[in-house]
């Protein structure tokens, strides 16, 4: 009896840590499942109407590396290099953001940005194709080399902004590829305690709760022991 309530206790611990360690994981990679309606661009793709999976594959300081799947995760279709943007207040909802394209054209993502994170990842577009969408949006496009094409190439070749007068300058004197003051460290203090609070329920709060379930197995199974001992020895 002792035995197999212990194995049950044991069980449900293994299951519910390996639960925690699925859940960081996925905050790692920002894993995101999105569903389009229609038609839209990313860089270097158009993708169809359909439901596809983003992930961040890697973070460095200036640029990271998302990769994009289709619904099953089975093949990649675009790996894609994107610079950080940052926003003053995280929502609990996956957002993303659309550039300017002329009527007809498949919408263009200019940033996506993970639950929970005021960090988001904007985009790089192929040089040629950010001079058409800086001139279409009357606004800055981040742009690479239009033969950059896998990670390694990715991690080190130059971004520049392509601003709506088909100007090229360096990234970071036309778009904010660090935090500000404001955004990394001196937010107002109630403005970051209410953003945190409502994102508790839906975005850091599952990762704490399937921790309370484990640490109660834990619980669990040490009570259901303790009890038994006592009732044996009793017994004895």
């Amino acid at each position: 009896m002792f035995k197999r309530i212990a194995t049950i206790g044991f069980i449900f611990s293994v299951c519910a840590f390996s639960a925690v360690s699925v859940a960081e994981a996925q905050r790692i990679d920002n894993k995101t499942v999105l569903t389009f309606s229609q038609p839209v661009e990313i860089p270097g793709h158009v993708l169809p109407a359909g439901t596809y999976t983003f992930k961040l594959a890697d973070s460095m300081t200036d640029r990271h590396i998302v990769q994009v799947f289709n619904a099953d995760e089975s093949e990649i279709i675009a790996t894609i290099m994107a610079i950080p943007d940052y926003r003053l207040d995280a929502t609990d909802k996956t957002v993303i953001k659309f550039t300017e394209v002329p009527s007809g054209s498949p919408d263009a993502i200019r940033a996506w940005f993970y639950p929970g994170n005021r960090t988001g990842q904007e985009f790089v577009y192929p040089k040629r194709r950010a001079v058409q969408l800086a001139r279409a949006a009357k606004a800055v496009v981040p742009a690479v080399s239009d033969d950059v094409a896998d990670i390694a190439a990715m991690k080190t070749a130059p971004i520049i902004a392509v601003t709506a007068d088909e100007k090229e300058v360096p990234v970071f004197v036309a778009i904010q590829t660090t935090p500000s003051e404001r955004t990394a460290t001196t937010a107002p203090r109630a403005a970051e305690m209410k953003t945190a609070a409502r994102q508790l329920p839906k975005t850091a709060g599952e990762l704490p709760t399937i921790m309370l379930i484990g640490f109660g197995a834990i619980a669990l199974a040490f009570g259901l022991f303790v009890i038994l001992k006592t009732e044996l020895v009793a017994a004895a």
